[in-house]
């Protein structure tokens, strides 16, 4: 089995003090630590264990910085067979649909039987670029998969839904699933493996590699800002009726009434 893992590397922001900076369209990132987005994780050991089981290769791409090579280095060390690094300095600004699009450009060209993404980055939480590389490349895809079987050229994709419900799909490979957390438990790299990795060879692909077709960019980033301190919640109190009436009396102060 041929698999494909897109991974990104993402700013470790969950106990970190994030800033905007003066562009006011980045954030500042000299002390902030970097690591593979959490969801890719899974995916990666999804592809780890589908190929335990299969056989087959991995190869994990990633759109980015020369510094996202040391993502895949790790991924190499899990056990990913091939990576590839897209130049992200030859693009410019990237929304979902770009970052799809770039990706489809590589890996039309790429023999596969499924494709894994994570369901999101933690850095933006587009969760756009899964779904809209499937598309761009022809093949189904299901989100935010918690559990993959693959029975004859089939794979069975278990889905979160909203409400706590779970949907099961049979799906035809090739297709494209994006990873929930929690599907697995992702394995270390030990450091034999990682000092392995550092010698694997990494192929990158710039603007002038890319064929086949203009790259397009459907958005543009105007402003980052850290959303406003304000009240968040208000307790309302006393009988159904008088809890109703004050509902009622705030709805019409901010004018939806």
């Amino acid at each position: 089995m041929d698999i494909i893992v897109c991974v990104k590397r993402v700013p470790q922001t969950a106990e970190a003090e994030v800033k905007v900076d003066s562009s006011g369209k980045d954030i500042i990132r000299d002390r902030l630590t970097f690591d593979m987005n959490e969801s890719d994780t899974y995916a990666l050991e999804e592809a780890i264990l589908l190929k335990e089981k299969f056989g087959g290769a991995i190869t994990v791409i990633s759109l980015g910085s020369v510094e996202a090579e040391d993502t895949l280095r790790i991924a190499m060390a899990k056990g990913a067979d091939n990576a590839i690094r897209i130049k992200a300095e030859d693009f410019g600004e990237l929304d979902g649909y770009k970052t799809a699009q770039l990706l489809g450009s590589v890996i039309k060209d790429i023999k596969h039987d499924i494709i894994l993404t994570g369901c999101l980055a933690t850095d933006d939480y587009y969760a756009q670029v899964g779904v809209a590389l499937a598309e761009l490349i022809g093949i189904p895809h299901a989100t935010l998969v918690t559990k993959i079987d693959i029975v004859d050229s089939k794979a069975h994709a278990y889905r979160e839904l909203e409400g706590g419900l779970l949907e099961h799909l049979e799906i035809n490979l090739p297709a494209l699933l994006t990873i929930q957390t929690g599907i697995n438990e992702p394995r270390y790299a030990s450091l034999i493996a990682i000092r392995r990795a550092a010698k694997k060879e990494i192929k990158t692909v710039g603007k002038a590699d890319i064929a086949g077709g203009e790259i397009m960019q459907h958005s543009t980033l105007e402003e980052l800002f850290t959303p406003p301190v304000g009240k968040r919640a208000e307790i309302l109190t006393g009988s159904m009726d008088e809890i109703a009436t004050k509902l009622t009396d705030i709805i019409k102060g901010k004018g939806l009434l």
